[in-house]
């Protein structure tokens, strides 16, 4: 029971304190079981089985294979295909629909399974460690946050320092983050990074300089305390943001492509006993091009996007390593339990085949935006501070080698097996060995509290708890003949479902991932399953559904039973219904046509505001103006790759609604803002007729007309990710390039500024809506 009842034991009781008879047992500090570990948990971010040296990828991981020397491999290890889910099992326990992060919480319903609120009958592992007496971080992305719960006022019961267990946090809230200006909180305050990147700021850099100092200071004040760490990088997400002498390590490497680079990691993957001998590498999908189709032209750019994502994957690896060295520093290497999860899905194959520069291109249906002599013109700036860069599909599916598919693909070993390392010295009795057992990430927490040696609790603040659905991986540390004790488990993302049962797989996929604006999506019912045998088939090459029609039947009702236990029923691939959140049956944070706003206010989500796309819209603001002039922000929301912003240059008013990065349309008064307290009006006119239109801009000082004019087209799905809306300046990168975040606090006094929408709406076609939710994250 958590918290652990204060229960004192009668005794005499004494009158006065200076009697002889008075005795009182000394205040002990609450700590777990002597020789319970210290605990680093890392998670890095949609990277595949095939991409770390230290499962043979072309992507060198010193880090990865010094754990691995030093500990175990586990090469059938997997997740649940997409990051929010994953992230919440990892926490729980649980399986993802359990949790309520069946889907990503932008497509959350009130069916139990796609809620994305976690039932306060599964308490996740850190509030379980910190209630017996741990010290518990985390530092990075945590995205287990419900879409109306992530502006700055909570509620926090899902953020990690709320009810997530931990007592320090560091990091983002959502699904990706510019890796040179993200948006970051501690707690739940919002912080500024310690510096730009023009100084060389990086945010892994600075995630593992923060983790080090807790580590650091936690050892250093209570050394008898162990903690549990949760390092989860936004890295390998895109964007692919590394420094360049990073990239430049792989100049040159893959110049021949994805085809022949998959087939160099499959070569070196046999050679070092990572995947069995007589394992075959399945042919490429025909969704999928090969480098001999690809335009030549575009070759240098699409060799280009694997050098940097190379780099960026080293790099991240390296941050790793500086948090290792900090455990031997500390000289608390020996009594740390290390998992190092090189992804927490397969890698992400959400950037086209062409890859992208701006990958809100694609997100907004624009990617024909980015054409082949954009890109190339754009060389030079990928993984710098200029892009928010993505890498072609083909790269994606070379490093899920030697799988079929990736990322969202649940149904397939490429979007759910990810190369694991854990590393106990202390603990685990055999170095550098190599496990094949079925584990899974909801497996994690079971083993966590059986090192520690802490009884999962049956009741924490009061609530009674459901019991764990992962199994403790222990058994396995010092037996790599162990028989499997985690023999069936499901998977399910977006339709694509798959059921493993003592070394049997049946999988179907529903979905291509990168497929985002029309084609099919077929009836569940004519769904094509295929049939695996994994005890001679590792990497899924062979199917047997033709040859052995019984087994497939029995898995496939067998999934159905797994299905109605977890909470995946009822299957769920509606599209508008599950965009618009009064269909869906979910919350949102702002309500009808209008908002308003107070100086100050931001990092506001675009879950936070009301949606301006596809319609007219007005901005008001009352404000004062100085006898200098004004200058700065008035609103602004998105930022360098995309959105809108009202401000004051040179003293007057300007209007800029920046596409992706692309296009910038600005209207600018034509006489400077009056001194003294004025009305400032901007009113956008959607031309109508669809979606992505442009509309006319008319500018106002107290009703008077002082400017206008036009933008051609606007962005129908998304701005950013990561960028924010702010009031009276602009956080994270500018939308305009008439100032700079530096320069971009307003110079007068702002007293409120409303937002109003036209009734003008255009609506997305609901395939296209889904497809773009999903691909988000």
């Amino acid at each position: 029971m958590l918290p652990i009842p204060d229960r004192p034991a009668p005794g005499l009781t004494t009158y006065d304190a200076k009697d002889p008879d008075t005795t009182f047992p000394p205040i002990e500090p609450l700590l777990p079981p002597r020789g319970a570990p210290n605990v680093l948990v890392v998670l890095l971010d949609d990277v595949g089985f095939g991409a770390s040296s230290a499962f043979g990828g072309p992507c060198r991981t010193p880090t990865a294979e010094r754990l691995a020397a030093g500990g175990l491999r586990y090469n059938r290890f997997h997740t649940t295909a997409l990051c929010a889910p994953t992230r919440q099992a990892l926490l729980t326990g649980r399986n993802h629909h359990s949790v309520g992060m069946g889907s990503i919480t932008e497509t959350a319903t009130s069916s139990p399974g796609y809620c994305s609120l976690r039932p306060n009958t599964k308490a996740p592992l850190p509030m379980t460690l910190k209630l017996n007496g741990y010290s518990t971080a985390q530092f990075g992305k945590c995205h287990e946050v419900p879409v109306w719960q992530t502006s700055p006022m909570g509620p926090f019961d899902a953020w990690p320092t709320g009810g997530g267990g931990f007592e320090t946090f560091y990091g983002f809230i959502g699904g990706e983050n510019n890796q040179w200006e993200p948006a970051l909180y501690e707690g739940t305050t919002p912080v500024e990074p310690p510096a730009t990147a023009e100084e060389g700021y990086h945010l892994t850099e600075d995630l593992a300089d923060r983790a080090n100092a807790w580590m650091r200071q936690q050892k250093a004040l209570m050394p008898d305390r162990p903690f549990f760490v949760y390092f989860a990088p936004g890295a390998t997400h895109a964007p692919h943001h590394v420094p360049k002498e990073w990239a430049d390590r792989y100049a040159g490497e893959f110049d021949d492509g994805w085809d022949a680079a998959r087939e160099r990691t499959f070569t070196r993957q046999k050679e070092a006993g990572l995947v069995p001998a007589d394992a075959d590498l399945p042919a490429r999908h025909d969704e999928i091009s090969s480098w001999d189709d690809m335009p030549d032209d575009l070759k240098p750019v699409l060799a280009r996007q694997m050098e940097v994502y190379a780099g960026f994957l080293e790099h991240t690896d390296h941050q790793v390593g500086r948090l290792v060295d900090t455990l031997d520093e500390l000289g608390i290497t020996d009594d740390t339990l290390i998992y190092y999860i090189i992804g927490d899905n397969g890698a992400s194959a959400e950037g086209t085949m062409n890859g992208a520069f701006n990958e809100m291109a694609n997100f907004n249906g624009m990617a024909a935006l980015e054409t082949t002599e954009f890109l190339r013109s754009k060389l030079d700036e990928l993984g710098g501070p200029e892009s928010y860069n993505h890498y072609s599909v083909g790269w994606a599916w070379a490093m899920c080698a030697p799988f079929q598919w990736t990322k969202q693909v649940a149904s397939h070993w490429g979007g759910t097996r990810n190369g694991t390392i854990v590393q106990w010295p202390r603990g685990i009795g055999g170095h550098g060995g190599l496990r094949s057992q079925f584990t899974h990430v909801i497996d994690l927490a079971p083993t966590v509290l059986e090192a520690a040696g802490l009884p999962e609790p049956t009741m924490v603040n009061g609530v009674q708890q459901s019991p764990m659905e992962g199994t403790s991986m222990l058994y396995s540390f010092d037996d790599a003949a162990a028989p499997e004790r985690h023999d069936l488990q499901y998977f399910e993302m977006f339709g694509n479902r798959g059921i493993y049962h003592r070394g049997w797989s049946a999988v179907t996929k529903h979905r291509t991932p990168w497929i985002m604006m029309g084609g099919r999506v077929p009836p569940f019912d004519e769904d094509v399953w295929e049939l695996y045998d994994g005890g001679s088939d590792y990497s899924q090459a062979h199917d047997l559904a033709e040859e052995k029609p019984e087994i497939l039947a029995g898995l496939q009702r067998l999934w159905l039973i797994e299905a109605t236990k977890y909470g995946v029923l009822p299957l769920d691939d509606r599209t508008s219904e599950r965009i618009e959140p009064s269909m869906a049956g979910r919350p949102t944070l702002v309500q009808g046509r209008s908002q308003l706003f107070f100086p100050g206010m931001g990092r506001l989500s675009e879950n936070s505001v009301v949606s301006i796309k596809n319609k007219s819209f007005t901005v008001t603001a009352e404000l004062e103006v100085p006898a200098r002039g004004a200058a700065g922000v008035v609103i602004a929301q998105g930022g360098r790759f995309g959105g809108w912003a009202l401000y004051a240059t040179e003293g007057c008013a300007a209007f800029c609604y920046n596409v992706l990065g692309i296009q910038h349309f600005t209207t600018l008064a034509d006489v400077p803002l009056p001194e003294g307290r004025h009305q400032l009006r901007m009113e956008f006119a959607y031309d109508g007729g669809g979606l992505a239109k442009g509309g006319d801009v008319t500018l106002y000082h107290d009703g008077t007309r002082v400017g206008s004019g036009r933008v051609d087209v606007t962005q129908p799905a998304i701005f950013s990710a990561d960028e924010t809306t702010d009031v009276g300046y602009e956080s994270g990168t500018p939308v305009s390039p008439d100032y700079t975040a530096a320069t971009s606090r307003f110079t007068g006094r702002l007293h409120w500024v409303q937002l109003d929408l036209g009734d003008d709406d255009h609506y997305l076609d609901p395939d296209e809506r889904l497809r773009i939710a999903i691909a988000r994250q």
